[in-house]
């Protein structure tokens, strides 16, 4: 890795805006294949127009299609993996509802601006800024973009790991956090369905006959829930449930998900354990949970350490202090490249707040050094 200057072309923050506007516009839930393959075919499309070489590969299991594209340049051999995702959580028509697309003073709002279609624009940003000012860089890259990332990446979880072995580098384009941090280290995530099966019965006439399902998950979801600890940074959320048929009748099943995240893989594999051996509190219901580890943890290792103070030396040279967040809950494509030991630096997109919400929006002043960055770590990691 080098720092040495670039006399870097200007950057304009209100071109990078409207590229970003025209990704947010078009709304891409992670479930909906044919939303997120219109946004394949728009990147695909901006990415053919400055030269890169494409390769896109058919969703699977519902989900939309991956795309990958490489620069004409430095060859096939290890370069920089740049890991961004076109989906987002927000369902078709929240553009034009519940989070319309406005501004409002040096915020932007708009359905998945900040997590992370204006991340993985400044990536996509960078690479025509260097191509328009005919500037290479020392070492191929290759952008991934991923349909399902808000899913727990599934179907392309194999393709991540795939490409990071090939490369010297990962650079991921998760938003910023805690007013412009770059992450260096994540929380391992588990994910787990759990079923409850007990005996229906008319509520009034022969309640005595019947075992709830609903009664049973209830009892569970309060073991799960306990299981929180915010000094070892355990959390524990059943974010769904689902059950019964009729108020009047004894429920005969019900089903919830939950969500674990862990400081690191150890603590994270013993609690799978305990929870997959959970039984039943009623012998007469019977109890099912399937699920486990989905992403492992992202530690911060020597070489993430080096290559964030890499980062450092760039903000610092671009006119701005970089700080980063050493551990956040938010689980990534990162912590999957990361456990391969592939130095990984996260959370490079723009900075903001509100992900996943109604309030979801980026901060514009972040757009110029951001993209500096990005454009500089191109161009310096060698």
């Amino acid at each position: 890795m080098t720092a040495t200057s670039s006399n870097l072309p200007e950057i304009d923050p209100e071109e990078i805006l409207e590229g970003v506007l025209a990704w947010v516009g078009i709304e891409s839930p992670s479930y909906d294949a044919k939303a997120v393959n219109r946004m394949v075919d728009h990147v695909e499309d901006g990415l053919d127009q400055v030269g890169a070489r494409i390769e896109r590969t058919p969703g699977q299991d519902g989900f939309g299609d991956i795309l990958k594209a490489r620069t004409p340049w430095g060859g096939d051999g290890p370069g920089i993996l740049v890991l961004s995702h076109l989906d987002t959580v927000h369902p078709v028509g929240t553009i034009e509802t519940d989070l319309e697309v406005r501004r409002d003073g040096d915020r932007i709002f708009g359905p998945g601006i900040y997590d992370m279609k204006a991340g993985a624009y400044i990536a996509h940003y960078a690479y025509r800024h260097l191509v328009r000012h005919g500037r290479e860089t020392p070492l191929p890259i290759t952008f991934l973009y991923i349909p399902e990332e808000e899913v727990g990446s599934p179907t392309s979880r194999a393709m991540i790991e795939a490409e990071a072995l090939k490369n010297s580098y990962v650079l991921v384009t998760e938003p910023a956090r805690d007013g412009g941090k770059v992450v260096t280290a994540r929380k391992g995530v588990a994910r787990f369905e759990m079923r409850t099966r007990g005996r229906p019965a008319h509520s009034g006439a022969r309640h005595e006959d019947g075992r709830s399902a609903i009664k049973e998950m209830a009892r569970q979801i309060l073991r799960v829930e306990e299981l929180t600890d915010y000094g070892t940074g355990v959390t524990a959320n059943v974010g769904l449930v689902s059950g019964g048929t009729m108020t009047n009748v004894v429920p005969a099943a019900c089903s919830a998900e939950i969500d674990l995240r862990v400081p690191d893989d150890t603590l994270g594999e013993a609690l799978c354990r305990d929870i997959l051996a959970y039984r039943a509190h009623d012998p007469d219901v019977e109890l099912e949970i399937l699920g486990g580890m989905n992403r492992p943890a992202f530690v911060k290792t020597e070489s993430i350490a080096r290559l964030f103070e890499h980062a450092r030396d760039l903000a610092a040279e671009i006119g701005f202090e970089l700080q980063d967040c050493e551990l956040t809950g938010g689980g990534s494509d990162g912590n999957f490249t990361a456990a391969l030991g592939v130095p990984t630096l996260d959370g490079l997109g723009a900075d903001g707040h509100g992900a996943h919400s109604h309030e979801e929006h980026i901060y514009f002043s972040s757009l110029k050094e951001r993209t500096a960055l990005m454009i500089r770590l191109f161009e310096t990691l060698a």
